[in-house]
């Protein structure tokens, strides 16, 4: 019997090895084919010549200055807003948890939103402040939906929180439409297009001002991952087993709120990503968090950096934004669950 379930063990780990493999080969093939995407198309020679310097000048500005920048922002913008609503599914035990659909990303581009229309400047100073505005108007709506959806004697309660969430968010986006009022044209089309889930920031500033982020935040979920997984078990049987409840809920929360606010400060409103990676992660890899984390990390970079390749090149020399792109996927993705959890 030992040895049979050794066994399987020894399938399942295997199994989970080949699914992380396949998604990182599939995102390196699609970074390769997205350098060469684009208005001004690289054939393949002339992005090998381009990558060893080789290149004219045209070709060196377009991949190394534009491409590349965004290329990454979208790979760090996947797997950190995946592995976000990872997080958030974990702690409130909700299916349909998310950052965007809680309302933590509205939360975050108010905060953007109303710095860029109150303070416009075109120094590399505000860049880097943008993740720590973010982080702000991402804990400060996350504070107020968890108030509102936490109860003293019952706890998280997972539909609560779920409708708490999408009450705020609406409240804030009426907020942000009132705002738009007294915008010049030039920040109003600015706001429209971030709005709309536009990778806006596409300068290796921005990769410089979000990978802290990422570097520090992944790390520290991934090494939380058995924490997680007793959360899962519910209070009572977490806090039967030793575990600190809500102090690790807390921590969680903060991470989570931490990777969403980041991310969006240079993406815009980029939704369902971290709804879509962590139940695609699940379905292929099980629940326990050790396997699941890198796992949705790596489906949001996928869908991410996929989604913002058809962007640039579906309508040429138009772009429609990443998160339109996404919210196609994930809006059906998004019914499809809500008429499963009514089952």
């Amino acid at each position: 019997m030992i040895g049979s379930l050794s066994a399987a063990e020894q399938r399942k780990r295997k199994r989970d090895a080949f699914v992380l493999f396949s998604f990182a080969v599939l995102i390196v093939v699609i970074f390769i084919v997205s350098m060469s995407t684009g208005f001004s198309r690289l054939t393949p020679l002339e992005l090998l010549r381009t990558l060893f310097g080789m290149g004219t000048d045209k070709q060196e500005l377009i991949l190394f200055e534009f491409r590349l920048p965004r290329i990454v922002i979208s790979v760090l913008i996947g797997a950190g807003l995946a592995v976000s609503g990872c997080i958030m599914q974990g702690i409130s035990r909700n299916a349909l948890a998310d950052p965007g659909i809680l309302g933590i990303n509205a939360g975050a581009g108010l905060m953007v939103m109303m710095f860029i229309s109150f303070f416009p400047s075109k120094g590399a100073a505000p860049v880097y402040m943008l993740p720590l505005l973010a982080l702000l108007g991402a804990g400060a709506t996350a504070s107020l939906i968890y108030s509102l959806a936490y109860k003293r004697h019952e706890g998280l309660i997972p539909t609560r929180l779920l409708l708490t969430g999408i009450a705020v968010a609406a409240g804030i986006s009426a907020a942000m439409i009132v705002l738009t009022l007294r915008l010049s044209p030039e920040n109003y089309q600015f706001v429209a297009t971030w709005l709309a889930g536009s990778i806006w920031g596409t300068s290796w500033k921005f990769v410089l001002a979000l990978l802290p982020w990422i570097a520090v935040l992944l790390p520290y979920v991934i090494v939380k991952a058995r924490s997680m997984n007793v959360l899962n078990l519910g209070d009572l049987t977490a806090t039967g087993l030793g575990a600190p409840v809500e102090r690790e809920r807390f921590k969680l929360l903060v991470a989570a709120v931490g990777l969403a606010g980041s991310c969006v400060a240079v993406s815009g409103g980029i939704g369902f990503v971290g709804l879509i990676g962590p139940h695609l992660a699940r379905r292929l890899v099980g629940p326990r968090h050790q396997i699941l984390l890198p796992t949705a990390a790596m489906v949001g970079a996928l869908l991410v950096l996929t989604a913002d390749m058809l962007g640039r090149s579906i309508i040429q020399p138009q772009e429609i934004p990443a998160g339109i792109v996404v919210a196609v996927i994930g809006a059906p993705y998004f019914l499809y669950l809500l008429a499963r959890s009514k089952t």
